[in-house]
This record gives C-alpha cells, structure tokens and sequence, in this order.
C-alpha cells in the first residue's frame, strides 16, 4: 500500500478514538433535544475547524458559486447527524452505533455509483451477512418495541446519509482545501438545523453539564475527529476508512456500559459481531 494511503489509514484510527466519545457526550446533553444538540454540535465543530485554520494560516476562501454546493452538503451532513443524535434519544447506543455503522454498505455502493469505484460481487455476500446482523440486533431483541424500531429507524438514516457524507467528502478532495470543506460543510448543516432547534428550545434544560457536553462533542468528535475523518478518505479508498471507523461501535458501547450502565443484551452483541464481521467481507 502507498505511504499516503497508509497515512490515510492511520489518520482513520485517530478519528475513530475520538468518535467513540459520541454517543456518551450527547446523552450527557439530555433533556435538550435533538435538534438543539445537532445544531449545537455543528456549530462547536465548525468554530473548532476555523480555530485550526486560523492557527495554521490556512483560512478558508471561498469563490460565489461555492455556496449552492455546500447547502447540499450541509443538508446531507445534518441528516446523517441529525438522524444519529436523534437515535440515541428512542433506543440504545449498541443499536444506534450497530445500525448507524451499517453505512459502510452505502459507501461502497455509492462510490461505485458515483466516483466509478466498483466492489468485486463476491463482496455482495458482505450485505446479506450484514442484513443478517440487524435481524438479530433488532428483531430478536426481548425489549424491542416502537419506542426502539423509531430509533433504529432513525439510524439507518444516519447510515444513509453517512455514505453520502463520505463519498461527497472524498470527490471533494482536489477542489477544495480539507479546512475549506470542513468549515462551510459543518456550518452549512447548523444553518439547516437552526430553525427547527428554534423551534423546540428549551431554556431551562441548559446547565454546566449539557454546555459543556455539547462543547466536548462539537469540538473532539466533530471538529477534531470528522475532520480527521475527512483527510483520512481524501488519501484512502472511503470504504476502508469507513470500516475503521465502525469501531465506534465497540468504543461506543464500552463507554455506554461504563459511564451510563447500558449493559448491551446477549442479542445486541451477537448481532453487533454479525454485522461486522459482513461489513468486514464487503470491503477486504
């Protein structure tokens, strides 16, 4: 493998040892909802991003048709984790990271759509196994109920939106500099959550520790990770970063028992070890 996707692979590793902080922080932002906690996370990554160009004299410029693309981008971004953040407020984070963590599948779809990087068929196989997983995750667990089938729903979204994220990040690579996207990509989705988060504003539940998760995750997982996230697809194919980074998974619910005491179900693990092992097949 080259030096610089090797790089890439790395800097996937760094990403995921932030994101795993996710799921915790924006739980420790209850009982705001889910809008706020986006919009708030969008903009905390956003200024984290502009702090690190302006410390490294790499400000973002911009040309005037530049604006029409990033609403798009905004838009898809937002989704994705709109639909995540909202995820965690109906069901588990092992079921919100597990079905969150099914875009590795979009990405390589969706790159062999759009950026003409096609998977081999035998890697097929990978999604059934996968579809497989989220069976025994969500339909034989003995606590599934609507409250959990929304938020499962609402993950798969995330997922959606997840690989479009990545693929739009990775043909953005030789048009705009990493600080440049991840700037006015990030701000872009706050501009789109800012009415709804309007709308369900909830003043009294900001205290010293929702303030402070919500600068935690827009700034680590966000600002920093995402960003690491972003370098990582522009040097390595944007499915195998992916798959380095669905180790949120195991991050992600290790914390969860630790900090929250959300024990995962004998189900959640098995189905959680299912999908990844398909989404394992799909890309190596």
């Amino acid at each position: 493998m080259p030096p610089g996707e090797r790089r890439g692979l790395w800097l996937a590793v760094a990403a995921v040892a932030t994101f795993s902080t996710s799921p915790v922080l924006m739980l420790l932002a209850d009982p705001l909802s889910p809008y706020e906690k986006t919009f708030w996370r969008m903009l905390a990554g956003a200024l984290t991003v502009l702090l690190l160009a302006t410390l490294q004299g790499r400000l973002p410029r911009y040309e005037r048709s530049d604006p029409v693309r990033f609403v798009l981008f905004g838009l898809v971004t937002g989704l994705h984790f709109l639909g995540y953040i909202a995820a965690l407020s109906f069901t588990t984070i092992a079921h919100a990271l597990t079905v969150t963590y099914t875009a590795p599948i979009f990405v390589t779809l969706f790159s062999a759509w759009f950026l003409k990087e096609p998977i081999a068929s035998r890697k097929y196989v990978g999604i059934v196994v996968v579809l497989v997983g989220i069976a025994v995750l969500v339909g034989f667990e003995p606590a599934l109920d609507r409250r959990m089938l929304i938020g499962d729903g609402l993950a798969l979204i995330s997922a959606i939106t997840f690989g479009l994220y990545s693929v739009i990040g990775r043909s953005q690579r030789k048009r705009y500099p990493l600080f440049t996207y991840a700037f006015a990509t990030y701000a872009a989705a706050g501009l789109w959550l800012l009415p709804t988060a309007l709308a369900r504003w909830t003043p009294a539940g900001y205290g010293l520790r929702q303030v402070g998760a919500l600068f935690v995750s827009g700034a680590l997982p966000l600002g920093i990770g995402h960003t690491l996230y972003n370098a990582a697809i522009r040097r390595t194919h944007a499915t195998y970063v992916n798959l380095i980074a669905t180790q949120e998974v195991t991050g992600g619910v290790l914390l969860g028992a630790l900090m929250l005491g959300q024990t995962p179900t004998v189900n959640s693990l098995v189905g959680a070890a299912i999908t990844l092992a398909g989404i394992a097949i799909v890309l190596l």
